[in-house]
């Protein structure tokens, strides 16, 4: 869970182990592949509290993010996946906001929340960045060292 990572050091604190942020693992993702301009999608509190926004300005990744309306549908499209209740037309209205994203000049768009994966994998035009799977890759990454 993105939204999750707002309390990261707290988490952090809390434990003897080491915690990935996957906020961290993420723009640490784009630099290495030099993705200068990303759209985010997420929900409204990983908005709200900045988390990707705050990390991307401290290193020079401009972002774009939904407008306050297509933030509102993203709610109902989070909503009826983790219900069980997404459908078609969740769906075409997310592209729909990718594909806004295309008029903004984003390199890539980040699917910020894990939910997300399920309703759009891939897009024609632009790359997605699932952050659950970054995170995943760097968890194996730093296993392996």
């Amino acid at each position: 869970c993105n939204s999750l990572h707002v309390f990261i050091k707290e988490i952090r604190d809390a434990v003897d182990i080491p915690v990935l942020s996957i906020v961290e693992k993420t723009v640490k993702f784009l630099k290495k592949n030099n993705l200068n301009k990303v759209g985010i999608v997420s929900t409204s509190a990983t908005i709200k509290n900045k988390l990707y926004e705050n990390a991307f300005a401290k290193n020079k990744i401009g972002y774009e993010t939904p407008d306050d309306f297509q933030q509102a549908k993203m709610g109902k499209f989070i909503l009826n996946l983790v219900t069980g209740m997404q459908n078609n037309k969740d769906r075409e209205e997310l592209i729909q906001i990718i594909n806004d994203f295309t008029k903004k000049n984003v390199d890539c768009v980040v699917l910020a929340c894990t939910d997300l994966q399920l309703l759009i994998p891939q897009h024609p035009k632009l790359k997605i960045f699932d952050t659950m799977k970054i995170l995943a890759d760097a968890t194996v990454e730093e296993i392996l060292k």
